[in-house]
């Protein structure tokens, strides 16, 4: 869901290309699959992810982002990695063209997936091996990074 400032601009612009902060979270349960979320339409598979809100730091809209798309509360963070550029563009159905600059966390969380938000946004867990594509092109090895490091301890 975009925010009243990306809708004002959007509208003011029409649909040229516009660049969108983003923070995504990777969570991983205890058998090291990732949730991820389908959404709706054509855009397939994603990590549970969202706008970073005019005023907004990037921890508080992670924050915000995994407790609505996810239902679970965050407890800690560590910055992943940070994309962004051309193969991060991505055309809506509505024609709008966006190139996110994703900032990706791994989130250690507590609880289960909320079930009316598991309906809502349909999560799901992956193993490495039988992840889906995503709408956004994530290297697997940044994804799994805290797998293979819990593996080596």
């Amino acid at each position: 869901m975009l925010s009243d400032y990306l809708w004002n601009l959007q509208a003011k612009i029409g649909s040229e290309l516009i660049q969108v902060p983003l923070v995504a979270a990777v969570i991983l349960n205890a058998n090291d699959q990732i949730l991820l979320q389908e959404n709706d339409g054509t855009q397939g598979w994603s990590l549970p992810a969202g706008v970073i809100e005019v005023a907004e730091t990037p921890q508080e809209a992670l924050a915000r982002q995994v407790q609505q798309n996810t239902g679970l509360e965050l407890l800690s963070t560590q910055l992943l990695d940070v994309f962004g550029g051309k193969a991060f563009r991505y055309i809506h159905p509505n024609g709008n063209v966006v190139e996110y600059t994703v900032i990706v966390f791994n989130c250690v969380t507590e609880g289960q997936p909320n079930a009316r938000v598991v309906q809502r946004h349909k999560l799901r867990y992956f193993a490495r091996s039988q992840m889906p594509t995503l709408a956004l092109p994530y290297p697997k090895d940044v994804l799994f990074r805290h797998s293979r490091e819990r593996a080596s301890i």
